[in-house]
């Protein structure tokens, strides 16, 4: 079984990003700001991240909620503005097709910048769209994961549905071997036994209620993601912020 170099793959995050983001690889965030010191909700306060050259943003309601639609899944830095002050560097991972509910945010009044370090239980329920067949990892479950280095166990291990054929080969529900699809970028591909976990950014799986724009399939669909430059860059500087604090 062949292995694709990694650094190879990583110089093609390097080249793709943009066709990677033009794929249907959206999610949303959303959560709560209110004030640090009063715990009041904070109105009208902008939360906002940047994407090459592109903004996405989002402004808090009377209850200090906001929801930011439409914006490539990666792991991104937020920066919230409420009057005159900010407050930067709010780590979020937006999942495929899915929702980073970053929950409550105290918003600290301060022009300073410091480091907030978001914390979430992976065993917690995320919103999501979609059936309830359709599952989910990010690029810090997959990180996190004692089987992130063999990607058809990683991907078996998601669902009790899903089980590995004796020459390795996923099956989903039942189906015969080879009725499966496996989509890399938006890309077709054989398999998925050759992608490093390294250079993936979230992945999603089908084990029923297959959308109809993959195909017509009685197994199901694996869906991947790989890491932009951004992706690399954001995880690179989060991780510098972090050890600067401590």
């Amino acid at each position: 079984m062949k292995k694709l170099n990694v650094k190879k793959w990583l110089g093609l995050a390097f080249i793709i990003p943009a066709f990677s983001f033009g794929q249907d690889s959206y999610g949303e965030v959303m959560g709560t700001v209110v004030s640090a010191s009063t715990k009041e909700p904070l109105y009208n306060a902008r939360v906002k991240t940047e994407l090459n050259g592109s903004i996405f943003q989002g402004r808090t309601d009377a209850d200090g909620r906001f929801r930011i639609s439409a914006i490539p899944a990666g792991t991104y830095l937020l920066t919230i503005i409420h009057l005159t002050d900010t407050m930067p560097n709010i780590l979020a991972n937006v999942p495929i097709n899915g929702i980073e509910n970053l929950k409550t945010i105290n918003f600290s009044q301060t022009k300073e910048l410091e480091t907030v370090v978001i914390t979430y239980d992976p065993d917690q329920i995320r919103l999501t769209y979609g059936v309830s067949s359709e599952m989910k990892l990010s690029a810090v479950d997959i990180a996190h994961s004692p089987l992130r280095v063999d990607q058809t166990q990683l991907i078996a291990s998601m669902s009790s549905e899903i089980k590995v054929s004796d020459d390795g080969e996923l099956m989903f529900r039942g189906s015969r071997k080879g009725d499966m699809i496996y989509m890399m970028d938006g890309v077709k591909m054989t398999n998925i036994s050759n992608v490093p976990s390294a250079s993936i950014g979230g992945m999603m799986v089908y084990t029923g209620g297959i959308p109809a724009k993959y195909g017509d399939t009685t197994g199901g669909v694996v869906v991947m993601e790989s890491k932009s430059y951004f992706d690399l860059y954001n995880a690179w500087y989060g991780r510098q912020l972090r050890m600067k604090k401590l």
